[in-house]
């Protein structure tokens, strides 16, 4: 599981390094990172600053209904995320390759060095919190669509001819297809799938329709500041949720973060690209174990490792 051969680093296989998105996050995370290191308690202090509140303790602390809205889940997995990657780097451990989920991609990104961790944290706030805002203007959902192909989900979603919207959002793995839109458009693809042949379609605890047109309002804001800022090449190439390709320009960056909002996430694409480029295993760096249990049913011979805490990271062997 990116396993390193000897004292001199040399590695034996290829690891592709994935970082979660929302829905990932737990009161407490990263909590024993901040306890145990130097470098992670700065971290956190800085994000406060960055932040202009005081985001440790709602990670920390919660209470979870505030952990679980948009405007401070984003940022919380990405503070947690990127500290990790972080000090994964400082054991002397490098990705052969970076991808992130939605929100993660940012973690990715500065884990590349596309830009530094307070820059990264200032673009997922600005992100978030358009993202809730938008939400909070046009109401929308989500729901994940289990047991049907993607295609006949697509097919699904396009045939709506109602008042609203509805999109193939998420493709998470064969057969767990998200999608996303107006309320009364998601209820009627739910039913619609269910008619289709889909084992379920349940709708999710989401605060606004994620990667669909009704994030046009927070891409317009977030692409404002993403081009005003200085976004270098990243070291590694990371395969980005658009196009599911490896790119390491910063044109392409800029890009690929602004079309993502209202695009929809290639991660089954994205995991089998990486494969096919010769990924051998992956950490899942940050909390929770939603992509390794996306990688089980995507391809059941990839290799995961979770790294999420300070006994996890002591536990890797350089």
């Amino acid at each position: 599981m990116g396993k390193y051969s000897n004292k001199m680093g040399v590695k034996v296989t290829m690891n592709g390094w994935l970082f979660p998105g929302q829905a990932s996050q737990q009161v407490g995370m990263g909590l024993d990172l901040k306890e145990n290191s130097e470098k992670a308690k700065e971290y956190f202090e800085r994000s406060n600053e960055i932040m202009q509140c005081d985001i440790q303790s709602i990670i920390f602390d919660g209470p979870e209904e505030k952990l679980k809205k948009t405007e401070y889940t984003q940022p919380a997995i990405y503070i947690v995320s990127v500290i990790i990657g972080y000090l994964l780097i400082d054991k002397g451990l490098k990705p052969d390759a970076l991808a992130g989920h939605s929100l993660g991609e940012y973690s990715a990104l500065a884990i590349g060095g596309a830009f530094d961790f307070s820059t990264g944290l200032k673009l997922v706030k600005v992100r978030s919190e358009g993202m809730a805002e938008a939400g909070k203007k046009e109401k929308g959902t989500m729901a994940a669509i289990v047991g049907l192909d993607d295609s006949t989900v697509e097919q699904v979603c396009s045939s709506y001819d109602g008042k609203g919207t509805v999109v193939a959002a998420n493709f998470n793995s064969p057969g767990q297809v998200v999608i996303s839109g107006s309320p009364d458009a998601i209820q009627w693809a739910m039913t619609t799938s269910k008619k289709a042949g889909a084992r379920m379609a349940v709708e999710l605890n989401v605060s606004g329709a994620f990667h669909s047109p009704l994030m046009t309002p927070a891409r317009e804001n977030l692409a404002e500041v993403i081009n005003s800022l200085e976004i270098s090449d990243s070291t590694y190439p990371v395969y980005t949720n658009v196009d599911a390709k490896p790119i390491t320009k910063n044109k392409e960056i800029k890009d690929s973060l602004i079309r993502q909002l209202e695009s929809p996430v290639q991660w089954t694409k994205i995991i089998m690209a990486m494969k096919n480029n010769g990924m051998e295993s992956f950490f899942e760096v940050g909390p929770g174990k939603v992509l390794q249990g996306l990688n089980k049913r995507i391809d059941r011979s990839i290799i995961s490792q979770g790294i999420d805490s300070i006994t996890k990271l002591e536990q890797l062997n350089v």
